[in-house]
C-alpha cells in the first residue's frame, strides 16, 4: 500500500489494514518500524497503520537506552544516525544520600566488568523522535495517520478504529502504544491494577563545571532517588546531564518555584558538588508517580506495549528498555503465527511478557518503597544488600546482567 503524507485524511474514508499501531511515543515508533521490517524480511505483504498525532513541540527529555535495545536500534539500521547524538552510561553509581542511622555503602557498577563498553546510552527524546518520523514517512508499507482514536470497536473480524479525523481504520490487529490512559486496553477488556507514590519527579537538563565521565550516579534519599544521567556535549557545553530527582509532592512545588539559581544551588548540594558549579539548561517540571501493570499483554485482537502495559518510578532505566522488549517480543510471536490466527498469537505474547514485566514492576516498586520507609529492618536489609553488591564480584556481576535485562533474576 502506497505510503501518505501526515495529516488528517477526507472525513469520508474506511480503509483495512492488517496492522494498526497507535500511539506516537518512542515505543509505538520502535514497534511500528520493526514490524515493517519484520514484514518485508518473512515476504509478508502487510499494510501497517500508525495513528499518531505529530507532537506540538519538541520532547526535551531524554531516555537511557540500555545495550540490548541498541542492539535493536542497530538491526533496524537506526543506530549509526543516532550515536553522535548520545552519552555513553560506562559507569552506575549507587549512593545512599540518606541521613539515617543505618547507611549502605558507595557502589560502582561498571560496564567493563560484564564485558561492555558501556550499558547503554542517554538518548534526546526529541531527535530519536525525528528521526523515527522520517524513517516511518519513507517506510513503503506503513501509512502515517496524523490524528488520534476517539472510538475503538471489538469487531468480529478485529478491531474499528474511529478517528478524529473521520475516518475508520479496521485492523486484524490493535497494537496498543497509547500510554497509561489507552484507549484501546479497556475495550479489549484488559483490566489493569494501579496505584500511587508519594512523590513527585523534577526533570530536567543542566550544565556543569566537571565531566561527568560516563557516570550517571543515583542517589538514594529519604523521598526516593536523585538521578543524574550524562548528556552528550553540545558546540558550547561540553559537561552536560539531565536530572529526575524524586521528592514530595509539596517540596516539589516549592523547588520549581525556585528561581534559576537557587534551583541550581539545591542541585548541586544534592550531588555532593562531585560535578561542581550547576546551571540550569531548561526549566524543572513536576511529574507525579504512580504505578499500573496490566492482567494480560494481549486480547481480542489487541497487543499492549509500553506504558500501555506498565507504569513504575524511573530506577534503573528499567521503564523504556521494558516497553522495547515487549515491542520486540510481539514482533517475534507475530512472525511466528499466519495472519489468520490472531487470538493464538497474542495468548502468546502475553504469556511470553508475563514473567519479565512481573520481575521489573515488582523489583522498582519494592526498591522504591524501600527508600521511603524509616523502618529500621528493612534499611538494615538494605544496607546488607548494597554492601554484598559492593564485595561480592559475581552477584554484582549478576545484578548488571539482570539490570541489562537478562530473562533471569
Amino acid at each position: 500500500m502506497p505510503n501518505t503524507p501526515t495529516h488528517p485524511h477526507p472525513a469520508d474514508s474506511s480503509t483495512r489494514f492488517d496492522i494498526a499501531v497507535v500511539g506516537g511515543g518512542l515505543v509505538g515508533l520502535v514497534t511500528t518500524l520493526a514490524l515493517a521490517s519484520a514484514a518485508r524480511e518473512t515476504g509478508r505483504q502487510t499494510a501497517i497503520a500508525l495513528i499518531a498525532p505529530a507532537p506540538h513541540q519538541p520532547d526535551m527529555r531524554t531516555t537511557a537506552m540500555l545495550m540490548p535495545t541498541i542492539e535493536a536500534l542497530k538491526n533496524l539500521n537506526l543506530w549509526d544516525a543516532l550515536e553522535v547524538k548520545t552519552a555513553a552510561l560506562k559507569t552506575m553509581r549507587l549512593i545512599d544520600g540518606s541521613k539515617r542511622l543505618i547507611r549502605a555503602p558507595v557502589v560502582d557498577f561498571k560496564s567493563t566488568e560484564v564485558g561492555l563498553d558501556a550499558f547503554g546510552y542517554n538518548v534526546p527524546n526529541a531527535d530519536f523522535n525525528a528521526m523515527m518520523r522520517e524513517r516511518l514517512a519513507n517506510e513503503p508499507s506503513v501509512t502515517v495517520f496524523d490524528t488520534k482514536v476517539v472510538e475503538v470497536e471489538i469487531a468480529p473480524t478485529g478491531v474499528d478504529l474511529a478517528l478524529a479525523s473521520g475516518e475508520t481504520i479496521s485492523t486484524a490487529l490493535a497494537v496498543a502504544a497509547d500510554g497509561r490512559t489507552s484507549a484501546l486496553r479497556p475495550a479489549a477488556g484488559i483490566e489493569t491494577r494501579k496505584w500511587s507514590y508519594p512523590q513527585t519527579a523534577i526533570v530536567l537538563a543542566f550544565k556543569h563545571q566537571f565531566d561527568h565521565g560516563g557516570v550517571s550516579a543515583e542517589y538514594h534519599t529519604e523521598t526516593g532517588p536523585f538521578t543524574q544521567v550524562p548528556l552528550p556535549p553540545t558546540d558550547d557545553t561540553p559537561y552536560r546531564s539531565s536530572l529526575v530527582w524524586m521528592v514530595k509532592p509539596q517540596t516539589a512545588h516549592e523547588l520549581i518555584a525556585l528561581d534559576d539559581a537557587a534551583l541550581a544551588m539545591r542541585i548541586e548540594q544534592g550531588m555532593q558538588s562531585w560535578l561542581g558549579k550547576i546551571n540550569l539548561e531548561t526549566k524543572a517540571h513536576g511529574i507525579p508517580m504512580e504505578g499500573l501493570t496490566a492482567f494480560g499483554f494481549g486480547a481480542n485482537g489487541v497487543a499492549l506495549v509500553g506504558e500501555t502495559a506498565h507504569v513504575f518510578p524511573p530506577i534503573g532505566a528499567q521503564g523504556f528498555n521494558l516497553g522495547m522488549r515487549d515491542a520486540l517480543d510481539l514482533v517475534a510471536t507475530w512472525k511466528e503465527f499466519p495472519c489468520d490466527q490472531t487470538p493464538a498469537m497474542l495468548a502468546r505474547y502475553s504469556r511470553k511478557r508475563l514473567a519479565d514485566v512481573t520481575l521489573r514492576t515488582t523489583g522498582v516498586d519494592l526498591l522504591n518503597r524501600s527508600l521511603l520507609t524509616d523502618f529500621l529492618p528493612v534499611q538494615a536489609a538494605k544496607a546488607t544488600g548494597v554492601t554484598l553488591l559492593k564485595q561480592v564480584g559475581w552477584l554484582r556481576r549478576f545484578a548488571m546482567r539482570t539490570g541489562l535485562g537478562a530473562r533471569t533474576g
